[in-house]
């Protein structure tokens, strides 16, 4: 039976509890020390190979019909994408890293609609994200906001430095969406120590930067000339380069506003919404002191005393709680990751029942972190009727008192213990705690 502290870390920074599944030996910490051992066995391709495809597809625009049977390929690839990130939720014993995952995947929203955007989005997660959560934020930070699948999504390709030669050949000028987004949501917030002035700026320091048959591609041309001022540092002044725009996003990932922002973001997520001042202000400083180490914020979270407190006052979203759910009834992640492409869209059609159509949040924002936000009549009553048929198709060989104390041990809440240990058959039985407030916060 799991003990509470077990309880609490796997509602809190994991994905709950597996019960097939040893708890992964040491600290949360521990879990992002080394490769991931799922990076082999449950590999994804990679930016430069879809890139490549992508290529493929720019040569059939002038057969119609090769070209809307290529879209749906890009479009049936992302469904496969979806089921094998939800099949490593649920089979990764690393539980911490996974919502680790989930929290910047979200933090840097990319939130495509055309097919070839979609079709990078796996990729971009990959590349831009995975590869740099225990790394430092600078790092994640220049991957995320040079990748193609957020050169698309905030049109960084239109955006062309009005002085530029191309800028004046062509009549095109400047396009602020993505130095906003980065200064107001991915560095130093909405309230950050920045002006219309500072965005301007920083979009004409981006200028230059578009997107190629490779990916990424810094064209000089497309720069705007001269030095830009950003929150009173000069940037750039002779021969337009990139490495001007990627000094610049190191110095502001060490800005004590962004260290002040990541940590609220992240103490919001995991404690709750109105975390302790004293917890916000020690990651900062630990951030600070470290130069940007993304560990350096995880540590401190994870050893406050709120961490371990037994209140749950946040609501897992939909992705959450299915991979939560699937974890419980330990379903075999070989299952998820090779589900079909009808499979697939009833389950994003289920998603979007539950408020959260997969990877394709309203703005660049991201999901909300509200409580209320997930748990609106509709919604909870989606999710009741999914968590009922995953009982009928799973339950047949389960004890939903035994799953119970597997589950929840002596935490269980007395209201549920009975209604589980009084339900007329197991299949309700399990879809009683599937659907209870005990799975579905955190």
């Amino acid at each position: 039976m799991p003990t509470r502290p077990e309880i609490t870390q796997a509602a809190r920074f994991e994905y709950g509890i597996r019960p097939d599944q040893p708890r992964f030996p040491g600290s949360l910490m521990a879990q992002l020390s080394g490769p991931d051992p799922l990076d082999d066995t449950m590999p994804v391709t990679r930016t430069a190979a879809r890139m490549a495809e992508l290529q493929k597809l720019r040569a059939a625009r002038a057969d119609a019909p090769m070209l809307q049977q290529a879209k749906r390929a890009l479009r049936q690839q992302a469904s496969t994408d979806m089921m094998r990130i939800l099949a490593r939720m649920v089979r990764n014993p690393r539980g911490f890293r996974e919502r680790l995952f989930a929290f910047w995947i979200d933090h840097f929203t990319v939130s495509p609609n055309r097919a070839n955007e979609v079709f990078l989005l796996a990729a971009y997660f990959e590349d831009a994200i995975r590869a740099h959560i225990g790394g430092s934020f600078a790092d994640m930070l220049k991957a995320a906001i040079t990748h193609p699948s957020m050169l698309f999504y905030l049109d960084q390709s239109a955006s062309v430095g009005p002085g530029s030669p191309v800028g004046q050949r062509r009549s095109r000028g400047l396009n602020e969406n993505l130095a906003r987004e980065v200064l107001e949501l991915h560095t130093l917030g909405v309230d950050g120590p920045y002006t219309q002035a500072d965005i301007r700026q920083f979009a004409e320091l981006l200028t230059g930067i578009g997107i190629g048959p490779e990916g990424m591609r810094f064209v000089p041309n497309r720069a705007e000339p001269g030095a830009e001022s950003i929150l009173g540092l000069s940037y750039g002044g002779g021969g337009a380069q990139l490495a001007d725009i990627l000094g610049f996003l190191d110095d502001l990932a060490i800005m004590p506003a962004t260290a002040r922002h990541l940590a609220q973001k992240l103490a919001v997520h995991f404690i709750g919404p109105a975390p302790p001042p004293d917890l916000v202000a020690d990651m900062a400083a630990a951030y600070l002191a470290t130069g940007g180490a993304l560990p350096a914020l995880y540590e401190v979270l994870t050893q406050h005393p709120s961490a371990r407190a037994a209140l749950f006052p946040k609501v897992r979203p939909p992705f959450e709680y299915i991979a939560t759910a699937l974890r419980a009834l330990d379903v075999d992640a070989d299952i998820i990751a090779g589900a079909t492409a009808r499979e697939a869209n009833r389950l994003g059609r289920q998603l979007t029942a539950m408020g959260q159509k997969p990877f394709r949040p309203g703005g660049p924002d991201g999901w909300p972190e509200a409580a209320e936000s997930w748990i609106t009549p509709p919604q909870l009553a989606a999710r009741i009727s999914w968590a009922g048929q995953l009982a009928r198709t799973y339950a047949k060989e389960q004890d939903p008192r035994m799953l119970l104390s597997a589950l929840l041990g002596n935490t269980a809440p007395a209201a549920l213990s009975f209604s589980v240990r009084g339900a007329e058959s197991k299949s309700v039985g399990v879809a009683l705690l599937l659907a209870s407030p005990a799975l579905m916060r955190r």
